[in-house]
């Protein structure tokens, strides 16, 4: 992969770390294409953005529309160096046997139809232009820890880590693709789903030990994915060892990631 700006897409870019992550490589001299859904949203993010950035409506669900995404890019910035496969939603905090149907069909369609499509779009078109590279996303469940009410959003996390690494051994020459692990961040995910005030308050002390805030962790890794880009490779912001060394900090060190900031 050439040195200097890339080309970027991120998929559901539009909100949260993939916001983060944009922001970041236009800043450092990168260009973007983002996509989302919700329309209003679109329009907003594309007035604030500064630098070259395409914003479009795709639903990644559909492998057409992820088409459309990756040929905009192509025609706005002449190629694509790096593709995220960002895009994922949760579910409400709740046994599966007791999900809705399409609340449950929405997250798996999402989190790993989504990324499927996304793959298989951005290989094939980089295979044909020459190279680059994939990043998909991890989350909770990726190495398979299991957390009660959230089993189907973690199963389509587990199964993305699995067609990231089958994937690592079938890529065409010159594509790479890897996996990046952002922990926890302090976004409508995290938060999502906690009807009982009482549980949601004992999920923040754990949070407030081992999350981050976007604009901490978004930019790491968003130099990290212009960077870092060996086939197979394994991004993690909240390593094992971080773990450990915050939670024997957590008695001396006080953070609230959830206080709201300070207003001149």
């Amino acid at each position: 992969m050439s040195t200097g700006a890339r080309t970027v897409v991120i998929t559901g870019g539009t909100r949260g770390i993939g916001l983060g992550m944009a922001r970041a490589l236009l800043a450092d001299g990168h260009r973007v294409a983002l996509c989302g859904t919700d329309i209003e949203r679109i329009e907003k993010v594309r007035a604030e953005l500064d630098g070259p950035a395409l914003v479009v409506p795709a639903d990644v669900t559909d492998r057409e529309q992820v088409r459309e995404l990756w040929d905009a890019a192509v025609q706005r910035f002449g190629g694509v160096d790096v593709w995220i496969n960002n895009a994922g939603v949760t579910h409400t905090r709740t046994p599966l046997w007791s999900l809705p149907a399409g609340e449950a069909r929405k997250v798996v369609d999402t989190n790993l139809i989504g990324v499927v499509n996304g793959c298989a779009v951005a290989i094939a078109g980089m295979a044909e232009a020459g190279g680059g590279h994939v990043w998909n996303m991890e989350g909770l469940g990726s190495d398979g820890r299991s957390v009660a009410g959230l089993t189907g959003y973690g199963a389509t996390k587990r199964a993305v880590t699995y067609l990231t690494e089958g994937l690592a051994k079938e890529m065409p020459s010159r594509v790479s693709i890897g996996l990046l692990s952002p922990g926890m961040v302090v976004t409508d995910l995290l938060t999502h789903g906690y009807d009982d005030e009482a549980e949601l308050a004992k999920a923040r002390k754990v949070f407030n030990v081992l999350a981050d805030r976007v604009e901490t962790v978004a930019p790491w890794l968003a130099r990290r994915a212009v960077t870092e880009t060996r086939n197979g490779v394994r991004v993690a912001w909240l390593t094992p060892g971080k773990v450990m060394r915050r939670f024997a900090a957590a008695p001396f060190r006080h953070r609230d990631l959830f206080a709201a900031p300070e207003t001149a």
